[in-house]
C-alpha cells in the first residue's frame, strides 16, 4: 500500500482515500486540555516550543500553579471543593472538583473535533479529573485522546498504584490512550541530569505526541491527511504507544525511521498495532527518496493489514534532518504477546535491505528532487 502511495506522487496521481496535497480543512478545531499541575506544564511547553492551530487550555484546582500559565486560557475547577487550594494528591478530590465544574468544561470544549487529554498520572487532580473530561469531550463528538505520563519509579510505588487506578479510568474514557513510561526515559538521560530537566523531557515527549498528530490534520504540509483517515486510526483504538526519530546528514530518514522504531518508549513491537499514524518532518531540502525510505522501513516494521496513514511537514528549523512522529494503536495485551518473540526483527531491517535502500537513493529518478520540487507534478 505504502509503495503504491509513493509511486502515485511521483507520476502525479492523488492516491485514492489517501494523503492530499491540499492545505488542511480549517473547519477541524483541534483542543489540548492539560489537566492538573503535569498537565498544565505540559501544555506550556507544547505552546512556547511553537505549536499551532491547536487551542490550548488548562484545568487545575491549584489557583498558585494556574497563575504562572500567563500566556494560556486557565480555569480554576471545583471552587466549592477545593476553594483554589489543589486537591492535595487525593485523586477522589480530583473528581469531586470536576464534577462541580463540568457544565463551564462543556462550555470549553463545545464545538472541538479532536481533543487531546495531557495529564501526569500519580497526582490528585490529573488521576482524578482526567477521566471526566475525557467523558466530555467524546460526548460533545470529539475525537479523544488521552496522552498521559506514568510516574519515574523513585516517586514510590504509592504513587504507582493510583497511577495505574487513574489509567485504568481514563482508558474507558477515551478513544485511544497513548502512555509515557517515565522510568524509559532513563536510558536517554545522564545521571547528572538536573531532577527538572528530567520532568521537562517527560513533558516534550507529551509534546512530540500532540504536536506529531495534530500538524497533519491542521498545518498545510506537503501531504496532509484528511481528518476521517485520522478517526479511522484513532478512533476506538484503544491502548497505543507513540515514539520519535530524527537523523541528520545523507541518510537522515533512515536514521530518524529506526531511532524512532528502536526508542524505548515503544512498550510494544509495531506489528502488533492495529493502526499506525506517523508524520514525517523535514526542511524544504525533503525529497521524494526520503520519504520513500521512511515509508519502506515502516512498512516492514508494521503488520501488513494495519490501517496506515502518514502525513509530510516541512519545517525551516529541520534543514538537512529528518523527523518522525510514529504512532501505533489498537494494541492489546493478547496482539502484543503474539508478536513479542518477534519484536527485535520487526523493528529492524536486515543489512541487506539498509543497503538496497540507501543505494535505491541514488537509483531513483525523483530521489534527489525535493518534494516542493515534484509537488509541481500533482
Amino acid at each position: 500500500m505504502l509503495e503504491y502511495i509513493i509511486q502515485s506522487f511521483a507520476f502525479g496521481k492523488k492516491p485514492q482515500g489517501f494523503p492530499s496535497m491540499q492545505s488542511p480543512s480549517s473547519d477541524i478545531k483541534v483542543k489540548v486540555v492539560g489537566v492538573g499541575g503535569a498537565g498544565g506544564n505540559a501544555v506550556s511547553r507544547m505552546v512556547t516550543n511553537g505549536l499551532t492551530q491547536v487551542d490550548a487550555l488548562v484545568l487545575n484546582t491549584d489557583i498558585q500553579a494556574l497563575a504562572h500559565l500567563k500566556s494560556i486560557p486557565s480555569y480554576a475547577i471545583g471552587p466549592d471543593t477545593v476553594n483554589g487550594m489543589g486537591s492535595g494528591g487525593r485523586p477522589e478530590v480530583g473528581r469531586r472538583a470536576v464534577k462541580e465544574s463540568q457544565e463551564h468544561i462543556g462550555e470549553l470544549l463545545e464545538g472541538s473535533d479532536m481533543v487531546f487529554i495531557a495529564a501526569g498520572m500519580g497526582g490528585g487532580t490529573g488521576t482524578g479529573a482526567s477521566a471526566t473530561v475525557a467523558d466530555i469531550a467524546r460526548k460533545k463528538g470529539a475525537l479523544t485522546v488521552g496522552v498521559v505520563t506514568l510516574p519515574f519509579s523513585f516517586e514510590g510505588s504509592r504513587r504507582r498504584e493510583v497511577a495505574e487506578q487513574g489509567l485504568r479510568s481514563l482508558k474507558q474514557k477515551v478513544d485511544t490512550l497513548i502512555v509515557v513510561e517515565n522510568d524509559r526515559l532513563l536510558p536517554s538521560l545522564k545521571g547528572t541530569v538536573t531532577l527538572e530537566r528530567a520532568f521537562d523531557a517527560a513533558d516534550d515527549v507529551l509534546r512530540q505526541g500532540v504536536k506529531g498528530i495534530s500538524d497533519i490534520i491542521t498545518v498545510p504540509g506537503m501531504i496532509n491527511v484528511d481528518f476521517a483517515d485520522v478517526r479511522s486510526v484513532m478512533g476506538n483504538g484503544g491502548a497505543a504507544f507513540m515514539a520519535y526519530g530524527e537523523g541528520k546528514g545523507k541518510w537522515a530518514a533512515i536514521e530518524a525511521a529506526r531511532s524512532a522504531l528502536a526508542n524505548p518508549l515503544f512498550n510494544a513491537p509495531l506489528e502488533g498495532a492495529t493502526g499506525i499514524l506517523f508524520n514525517v518532518t523535514g526542511g524544504k531540502d525533503l525529497t521524494l527518496g526520503q520519504v520513500h525510505e521512511v515509508a519502506e522501513i515502516v512498512r516492514k516494521a508494521a503488520n501488513s493489514d494495519a490501517n496506515v496513514i502518514f502525513g509530510v511537514v516541512q519545517e525551516r528549523r529541520m534543514k538537512k534532518r529528518v523527523g518522525i512522529t510514529l504512532i501505533g494503536t489498537g494494541v492489546g495485551s493478547g496482539q502484543q504477546a503474539a508478536v513479542a518473540k518477534e519484536s527485535e526483527s520487526s523493528i529492524s531491517l536486515s543489512d541487506a535491505e539498509i543497503s538496497r535502500l540507501m543505494g535505491g537513493a541514488n537509483r531513483n529518478g525523483h530521489s534527489h528532487e525535493t518534494l516542493a520540487q515534484t509537488g509541481k507534478l500533482l
